[in-house]
């Protein structure tokens, strides 16, 4: 019994003594002090911060408060709108980090901040404010994986593995749609319910199925994320938590390897296997990287977007149809909050009206509207406030074709049906564009069922 006791002594002795040693070559963690910064206006605009960390030997990160990110000992931020931000600094050695944060107020607009190419070719810019992206499943090599490091004789390309034109179908990737807004730095995952996922990573997805060697898994849109860019030698999108693009591979941090108005291409580490990076090849929803020009016949870009287009009647019981929020919009389609009155349906759509006064939702159709013998739109709407809804119909391959209409909401807070005449118009339609809330800019609730052509 002694010796085991001066066993157990002298093996809790060299772990101290170990563990001792290990500390000593960690070296004391940075402090609060280490974490101060210090930060001034740039010569060329009150709206761009320099920010500087006070310690220079350590490694620092920056968030700066507007969705946007920095490295650095000095770094840039830049504030379009006027506002109050809080500032963190990260800083870390070997033996840890520390942080500290600072409010900046920024007095007046400067919306030409907006103007950088990469916000630009992203989201549309100032003059577009959002854009959808898709995986170009039609390109042969949009999808892969190659070495990390990058091999030096092959590129930034996926030589190790290059999917072929939609060899990927069926595994819920090619019908996720992506869209970056300018305004808050917005980003929506739109999944159609699944996505494809890196069999190191299944465990994160409960429901997940196999389809050898990776998984299938059930994932709901994800609405009301950000995204972010650090512009530092590489151009690296991060894009908030529960939010990714492609193939997850555990992470949600991609380097921009190229892009231009209609065509991305981002590369990231697999955080399972951080010996490979992964590759995808994105454009712009429509947009036929095969002969540059936008695809009218909905077999461009997405590959799979035949599900991505709806039949009226549009009532929500038995699937939840993709619609695309604008102008700070958002929907889900949910249970029925009140099921008195005229529509005790299950289930029904809700969106929250953005603080734009065109905000609004739109739903794609597989055919153009023929109002020759059924000559309206009808839908039944709750709205919280009486007021003016907007009906519109356009043509998808050209946006400049379209009609639109006003009906009244006469009674708020109960379930009532709308009706819109296009008796006369030309087959010329095949998107439902709905304003619920037209012409005012507040973040008010609304829910609709059952559109229809009567």
């Amino acid at each position: 019994m002694k010796k085991l006791a001066l066993l157990f002594l002298s093996v809790s002795l060299f772990t101290l003594q170990s563990c001792k040693k290990d500390l000593e070559e960690l070296g004391a963690p940075p402090t609060a002090a280490d974490a101060a910064f210090t930060y001034s206006a740039s010569p060329e605009s009150d709206n761009i911060i320099i920010f500087k960390a006070s310690n220079p030997d350590v490694i620092a990160k920056w968030n700066f408060g507007n969705n946007t990110l920095g490295a650095g000992i000095e770094a840039r931020g830049i504030y379009p709108t006027a506002d109050t931000f809080t500032v963190t600094l990260t800083v870390f050695n070997k033996g840890g980090s520390a942080s500290s944060s600072q409010e900046i107020v920024i007095a007046e607009d400067d919306l030409s901040l907006l103007d950088d190419p990469i916000f630009t070719f992203l989201t549309g810019g100032v003059e577009i404010g959002s854009k959808t992206w898709v995986i170009d499943s039609n390109y042969d090599g949009h999808f892969g994986v190659g070495p990390n490091p990058t091999d030096p004789a092959f590129g930034e390309v996926p030589h190790y593995y290059s999917a072929e034109p939609n060899q990927q179908t069926g595994n819920g990737m090619y019908d996720d749609k992506y869209i970056f807004s300018l305004d808050g730095f917005k980003f929506d995952m739109i999944t159609h319910g699944d996505v494809f996922v890196d069999a190191l990573q299944e465990s994160k997805f409960p429901g997940a199925t196999l389809t050898d060697p990776d998984y299938v898994a059930p994932y709901e849109n994800q609405f009301d994320k950000t995204w972010s860019l650090t512009q530092d030698g590489e151009i690296i999108l991060t894009l908030s938590s529960g939010a990714f693009m492609g193939f997850y591979t555990g992470t949600n941090e991609y380097k921009i390897v190229s892009i231009d108005e209609n065509e991305m291409v981002i590369r990231n580490v697999d955080a399972g296997d951080p010996a490979l990076a992964w590759y995808h090849r994105l454009v712009v929803e429509g947009y036929d990287s095969g002969d540059g020009n936008i695809d009218t016949t909905g077999n461009g870009g997405g590959g799979t977007n035949d599900s991505t287009a709806y039949v009226l009647p549009i009532d929500f019981e038995l699937e939840d149809p993709v619609f695309s929020p604008f102008g700070n919009s958002t929907y889900a389609v949910i249970d029925n909050p009140d099921t008195s009155g005229i529509n005790t349906s299950t289930r029904v759509l809700e969106t929250v009206h953005g603080n734009e006064t065109w905000a609004g939702l739109f739903v794609d159709l597989q055919d153009k509207l023929d109002f020759s013998t059924e000559t309206t739109i009808t839908f039944k709407i709750w709205a919280p406030v009486t007021g003016t809804v907007r009906v519109k119909l356009e043509d998808q391959a050209s946006s400049t074709t379209f009609v639109e209409k006003d009906v009244d909401v006469t009674t708020a807070n109960e379930w009532v049906e709308l009706s819109v005449d296009f008796d006369g118009e030309p087959v010329s339609y095949n998107r439902l564009v709905v304003f619920p809330g037209w012409d005012v800019g507040d973040a008010e609730t609304f829910y609709l069922d059952d559109l229809d052509q009567q």
